[in-house]
């Protein structure tokens, strides 16, 4: 989608200011006519930019800055607010979380669009992240600092357009217990903005254990993930565009939600144990309302490691949810919850959002180059 994207938006960011260097795409009647509803929403996440119609990010803060530059991004502040500068339903941003800190850009090149990004559960403050359509079958590990940590080549997996990535459990020990064996990645191959795909797919894998000695590895001489699994699903009503993957950390149930501009975005769930064996259909929860004048335009999410916060985000801004008290067993009554809006950060092309490895995070990349790595940080109560 990146590709399209650039296409439609010239050398640019979807939060850039500037409108004359947009070219029109006159020679490209055809795929204008069948990419319609994806180029108009590109033309208003640039339109609503210049115009401050859409709210400003929050104040950003960069790690390592002196005190002058720290008091200049400071004053970088949203405008007062106002109802038009407001995303629909929702009042005020949430406190429950502070500004976004620009905590580093990623070194590793490689990592050109960030589309999905997990927190290792088997290596502390490491992460996990992929690029969007047009890489191989390739993850790659940086830390909070954005230090490169390594590169891996999925074993068994094809990349037709990962979008995006989280951590869950495997599979079950034994049919009588809930203890379930280390933690695995999921990545969704779940992309289709041509809505031509019968079928999606997860691929499903063990956790790598990151070495001190995997930062020297290459996409040319990467290491080896073990064998994973294909998941293959398909929607019960049609085919969907999706771009957000969230895995329950307890269940292991997994959750897609749809992304469609100006219009509400859909919630399907497939249940464990995910059976690689067959092709297995997704439930439809639902729709969300997102408090946003993009509508549903979701491209990434997670599932807090307690399992009981749910934090999606847009090209905008992040909204999180918050499940009622019950457990895992009703959870699904989360996506029934208001959701709260969360400023994270001026990401030229947000994709990627996920919890930190204790829950107290939230962390964030944008697609293009250089890869910023920005976080929130959850207040203390």
């Amino acid at each position: 989608m990146n590709r399209l994207m650039n296409t439609c938006v010239r050398r640019g960011s979807l939060n850039g200011r500037a409108l004359s260097n947009f070219t029109p795409l006159t020679h490209h009647t055809s795929l204008i006519t069948h990419h319609y509803p994806l180029i108009l929403c590109s033309f208003t996440i640039m339109l609503c930019s210049a115009c401050n119609s859409y709210p400003a990010p929050a104040t950003v803060r960069k790690i390592g800055v002196d005190s002058g530059e720290q008091r200049r991004s400071a004053s970088q502040t949203a405008p007062a607010s106002s109802k038009s500068n407001e995303p629909s339903d929702v009042s005020s941003y949430s406190s429950a979380y502070g500004p976004a800190i620009h905590l580093a850009d990623l070194e590793d090149q490689n990592v050109a669009e960030s589309s999905g990004i997990a927190s290792s559960r088997t290596s502390p403050n490491y992460f996990w992240t992929h690029n969007d359509s047009g890489d191989g079958a390739f993850i790659y590990a940086f830390d909070g600092r954005g230090r490169k940590r390594g590169v891996w080549q999925v074993k068994g997996a094809k990349a037709r357009d990962w979008e995006d990535i989280a951590v869950g459990p495997g599979q079950l020990v034994s049919q009588q217990a809930e203890a379930r064996r280390g933690s695995y990645l999921y990545v969704g191959d779940i992309g289709d903005n041509g809505q031509s795909r019968t079928q999606i797919v997860i691929y499903r894998f063990a956790e790598p254990a990151i070495a001190p000695g995997d930062a020297a590895s290459t996409k040319a001489k990467p290491r080896t993930t073990e064998q994973a699994e294909t998941i293959r699903l398909r929607y019960p009503d049609g085919r969907h565009d999706a771009e957000a993957l969230l895995v329950h950390p307890i269940s292991g149930d997994v959750y897609i939600v749809t992304k469609k501009a100006f219009a509400r975005a859909a919630i399907y769930k497939a249940a464990a144990p995910l059976n690689p064996e067959r092709t297995q259909t997704l439930e439809r929860l639902g729709q969300l309302s997102i408090p946003s004048p993009l509508g549903g335009m979701i491209t990434g999410g997670s599932i807090s490691p307690d399992g009981r916060r749910v934090v999606l985000c847009d090209y905008g801004f992040a909204y999180e949810w918050i499940a009622p008290a019950g457990g895992s067993s009703r959870f699904d009554d989360v996506w029934k919850q208001q959701p709260t809006v969360l400023a994270v950060g001026p990401r030229q092309q947000g994709e990627a959002i996920c919890y930190s490895a204790d829950g107290e995070a939230l962390l964030m990349t944008s697609e293009k180059l250089p890869t910023p790595l920005y976080k929130v940080q959850r207040k203390r109560r």
